[in-house]
């Protein structure tokens, strides 16, 4: 495999799975029921994947400074990452309903069954990420190769970089 190929798969690995990881980690934290498998508290909402999305498409874009030539590539892999963000809320929701429909806190296979169920999804939403990214990887200057390679590295945006130094 090529070796930009390769860093391109490889951020794109490394993204799936913190969003995997950091979204598990947040709905535990966010409703301690969901970590022990009880029926979730009406009183705490999770959030979105489609609300974060929509967060990340907006902090990229201000970090990458699209240009117009971009612009198509940029929109193929926002619906994609749209489209993915849909499919991960419905995902969840249907998993959460069939859990509270059953009440009972999940022993430890039903869990990792859960986390099975999810991690397959995170694979296949990676597996129609990568083409239009590597596209849009490809069309982009030196500056926002660097400026996504960080960004995929470390998490940061843009302003939140310009902070930190």
């Amino acid at each position: 495999m090529k070796r930009k190929t390769y860093q391109v798969v490889m951020l794109a690995t490394l993204v799936v799975v913190m969003v995997a990881f950091l979204s598990t980690m947040f709905l535990a934290s966010a409703n301690p029921s969901f970590a022990a498998g009880k029926k979730k508290s009406s009183a705490v909402a999770r959030p979105s994947a489609v609300e974060y999305t929509e967060a990340q498409i907006k902090q990229l874009q201000g970090s990458l400074k699209i240009t117009e030539a971009q612009q198509e590539l940029w929109d193929n892999l926002t619906q994609v990452m749209r489209e993915n963000a849909k499919d991960m809320d419905a995902l969840t929701d249907s998993l959460h309903k069939e859990r509270a429909e059953n009440a009972k806190p999940m022993n430890a296979v039903e869990h990792m069954k859960f986390h099975s169920q999810i991690t397959a999804a995170h694979s296949d939403q990676l597996e129609k990420f990568l083409p239009p990214f590597e596209a849009f990887y490809d069309s982009m200057s030196d500056e926002q190769k660097n400026t996504t390679n960080t960004i995929f590295r470390t998490g940061i945006y843009g302003k939140a970089k310009a902070k930190r130094k």
